[in-house]
């Protein structure tokens, strides 16, 4: 007599089968080449610092006088030690020694927006903290806290570092004006393509971040009574979904736009010139 059809068994039903999760001592089972990118975060993210840091702390080839272009590493410049003309705020402040760089007042605001960012945090979590490397790719650290303590627990003020960026985006956009008139009147060039351009991807940056997202759409329960906030909220989220590139491309163009001014103030090339 034939014995009646077994009815399959899940794991639920067996529970030997859930006792304890598989046994695995490799890091990873994944097969592909999952460092690649972290690596290339890594080396981009360090080319970076390395040049930003290098060029703030030089002193030389920050400004040009004749067309009045001023890099964003030296701006707002408001110590006499600054040349003359770049300090568009004047100089309230005196001689500044050499170790503190002349924008010593906006540069860790900014340093403190990037790296409280939210895309920059899963950038480096990932690339330099290993906290995962990858997915699937086990972490070397024993336990997790979060952002509860220090260090990490100064990622709960980026809110405040988005006021700051926001005011600073300002300065910027006032130098890009002001690079219009340069020793020979209103003109117009390639340098001013440059900053212009530096200041709008900055402006796309600074306003895709989450926090402006918060602040434009934050704690409204009825968008209909709000109509203004509601299109502004609508209009800063069509950019938060590109938040990740404006971080990638605004690092880009301030090392290049702050390349343009060094290498046209220090005479190595000429500025390109369309209107006087």
């Amino acid at each position: 007599m034939a014995s009646p059809p077994q009815t399959p068994q899940t794991p639920t039903d067996n529970p030997a089968a859930t006792r304890s999760r598989a046994s695995i001592t490799a890091r990873t089972l994944r097969t592909d080449r999952w460092w690649v990118p972290p690596l290339l975060t890594t080396l981009g993210l360090a080319a970076f610092v390395i040049y930003a840091t290098v060029r703030s702390f030089m002193r030389t080839g920050y400004y040009d006088a004749e067309q009045h272009y001023l890099t964003p590493f030296y701006s707002p410049c408001l110590s006499d030690s600054c040349v003359a003309g770049s300090a568009h705020f004047g100089t309230p402040i005196g001689e500044l020694p050499g170790f503190i760089p002349l924008a010593f007042l906006s540069l860790p605001f900014l340093l403190g927006f990037r790296l409280t960012c939210y895309y920059y945090r899963k950038a480096y979590y990932r690339s330099i903290w290993f906290s995962p490397p990858a997915c699937a790719v086990a972490e070397p650290h024993a336990k997790y806290t979060g952002e509860t303590r220090l260090p990490l627990i100064v990622q709960n003020a980026h809110r405040y570092f988005f006021y700051a960026a926001f005011v600073i985006a300002l300065i910027n956009t006032y130098d890009a004006i002001l690079a219009f008139g340069g020793e020979n009147g209103v003109g117009f060039g390639l340098g001013n393509v440059v900053l212009l351009v530096n200041v709008v991807l900055l402006w796309a940056y600074t306003l895709s971040c989450h926090s402006c997202r918060h602040v434009t759409g934050g704690r409204m329960k009825h968008f209909s009574k709000n109509p203004v906030r509601y299109w502004i909220w609508t209009q800063v989220s069509r950019l938060n979904v590109r938040h990740m590139q404006f971080a990638w491309i605004t690092l880009a163009t301030l090392a290049l736009t702050d390349l343009y001014v060094w290498l046209v103030s220090t005479d190595v090339i000429t500025d390109l010139r369309f209107i006087n």
